[in-house]
């Protein structure tokens, strides 16, 4: 299902997802106009390395981000592996690859529609949200 974000289109598996279009949908709306931080949806991960990095990048709260490599040392692989998987993932914004970056700060990609200019805009988004108290590293514009 494609959903509408910041003038963009997000494609989203809801197969994997055990709510309702609609209610997804409800979701990303709410978390568009930033009142909601957290998705109350049940996710189905795939199997393989793919399903073990969703769950840590579910792990990242609202407003925070971690690097690639943070991830890869967590999970015992390379920080490549962790960008392929977070490139294949199937719910992009309800599992938050958005918040997965460079270990510089830099954004690197972003699999949804527009890519990086996405990401950015997710990743202010929460920052503004949570008044930029927890976005550390993020390079200012």
């Amino acid at each position: 299902m494609n959903v509408n974000i910041f003038e963009t289109t997000i494609d989203i598996d809801e197969s994997l997802v055990a709510e309702s279009s609609d209610e997804i949908r409800d979701q990303i709306r709410e978390y568009e106009s930033g009142d909601r931080l957290d998705f109350d949806l049940r996710v189905t991960l795939p199997d393989g390395m793919t399903g073990t990095v969703m769950s840590a990048m579910a792990d990242i709260p609202y407003g925070e981000t971690r690097t690639y490599g943070e991830l890869a040392t967590a999970l015992d692989t390379t920080p490549i592996a962790v960008g392929q998987a977070c490139g294949r993932n199937p719910v992009p914004l309800v599992v938050p690859c958005h918040r997965v970056v460079g270990s510089d700060g830099s954004l690197k990609g972003y699999s949804a529609a527009d890519g990086t200019a996405t990401k950015r805009r997710l990743l202010d988004l929460e920052a503004e949200v949570c008044e930029r108290a927890r976005q550390t590293r993020l390079p200012t514009r």
